[in-house]
């Protein structure tokens, strides 16, 4: 499904240890690279993107197994897409003053990077990343909340995610692809929901971080940014009412924060 933006995106097909990866770039070629890492899904858009094409050069990759990327054959475990991405920062030259954003699995793949690679990045920015698990937190295994109520569980309001979705619910090409997403989510995620690494290594992370979250999320619950924030020693919090667990889509000013938090010198 095409998403809904207007702002032009070129396309970039890269090949990365034998992986397909597409890039979607827009911004001047001469502005701080931002990267964003996407959650499990590529079917809601970029449009939360758009604003931060006029301080950054946005660079917005497919994950291997996700969108129009290639499959990662032999993929395992989100350490192999950390290295997929230290090999694709390589490939575009991407050595140091990164401005990294990632959003729910994208900001596990984020944390991991910014524990092994540090050294290029000039920010941090997790929002509503997965991985952790807090101590009397509770919530629903994502591959235990049947499909047709997934798509409730990622918004405040389901008009958030109206333009995004197919005409006809019985879309063959679109539920093709959201199975195709999810299936490369669950090789990685299924026994081992919570990362073992997290935990014990993000305190390396010393580059400056701000952990967002909505504070309807329904899918990784708001509590567990405390968690998140303990662990990173250069991190603040900033959450937004009335916005669940896709905040970039549904809040403005929680895009707007992030462009903010990475133009900050």
């Amino acid at each position: 499904m095409t998403p809904v933006t207007t702002v032009p995106f070129e396309r970039l097909d890269l090949l990365v240890h034998g992986t397909p990866t597409v890039v979607l770039a827009a911004g001047d070629t001469a502005a701080p690279p931002l990267v964003f890492l996407h959650g499990a899904g590529t079917w809601h858009g970029w449009g939360f993107a758009e604003p931060w094409t006029e301080r950054f050069r946005v660079l917005i990759p497919h994950h291997p197994g996700y969108g129009d990327s290639g499959d990662l054959e032999g993929l395992q475990d989100v350490h192999d897409l950390v290295l997929h991405y230290v090999e694709l920062f390589d490939q575009l030259g991407l050595t140091a003053d990164v401005n990294l954003v990632g959003l729910s699995l994208g900001g596990l793949i984020a944390a991991r990077f910014a524990i092994e690679q540090k050294h290029r990045l000039r920010r941090l920015v997790l929002v509503a990343p997965a991985g952790l698990q807090g101590r009397g937190v509770a919530f629903e295994d994502v591959f235990c909340i049947p499909p047709e109520q997934l798509m409730g569980r990622l918004v405040h309001s389901m008009d958030t995610l109206a333009p995004h979705l197919p005409a006809d619910p019985n879309d063959v090409d679109f539920t093709v692809d959201r199975y195709r997403e999810m299936r490369t989510t669950a090789i990685m995620l299924w026994e081992r929901p919570f990362d073992r690494v997290l935990p014990r290594w993000l305190g390396r992370v010393d580059t400056p971080s701000l952990v967002v979250w909505g504070e309807d999320d329904r899918l990784v619950p708001v509590e567990l940014a405390r968690c998140w924030v303990e662990l990173l020693p250069r991190s603040t919090l900033v959450t937004f009412p009335h916005a669940g667990h896709l905040v970039l889509d549904e809040a403005p000013e929680a895009s707007a924060a992030v462009a903010r938090f990475c133009g900050t010198d």
